[in-house]
């Protein structure tokens, strides 16, 4: 129904650099909370970052904790991951998801958009490899 669209995903040499976008698909992107959430082969789907734009406070996972850098551009309708110093084990389908509201800590509402979004789009495939 409420569509993001992601994009900017590919395949990258470990050590290398990408840049995701999330946009919205014929709506405003306005989310309070929105996040980054991906999902490899054989594994459970898991927060990568998120972010509240009323509480100016992020969340990074620790595996992805001072490589990943979420940010939007509300002018742009569009919300950002650039990712640094990529590894293997980052290869993954990437997608985005946002709540409306932030009620509680950026931490506990990236967890409750993990485990209430039903809604998921088509991701972006990521692909760290030699």
């Amino acid at each position: 129904q409420l569509q993001l669209v992601e994009s900017g995903g590919g395949l990258v040499q470990p050590g290398g650099s990408l840049r995701l976008s999330c946009a919205a698909s014929g709506f405003t992107l306005d989310y309070d909370v929105i996040g980054w959430f991906r999902q490899a082969p054989g594994k459970e789907r898991e927060g990568v970052s998120c972010m509240s734009s009323s509480r100016g406070s992020t969340y990074y996972a620790d595996s992805v904790k001072g490589r990943f850098t979420i940010s939007r551009d509300n002018a742009k309708n569009t919300v950002y991951l650039q990712m640094n110093n990529l590894k293997p084990e980052d290869t993954a389908v990437y997608y985005c998801a946002g709540e409306r509201w932030s009620w509680t800590t950026v931490q506990a509402m990236c967890v409750l958009t993990l485990r209430t979004r039903n809604d998921w789009g088509q991701g972006t495939q990521v692909t760290v490899s030699s």
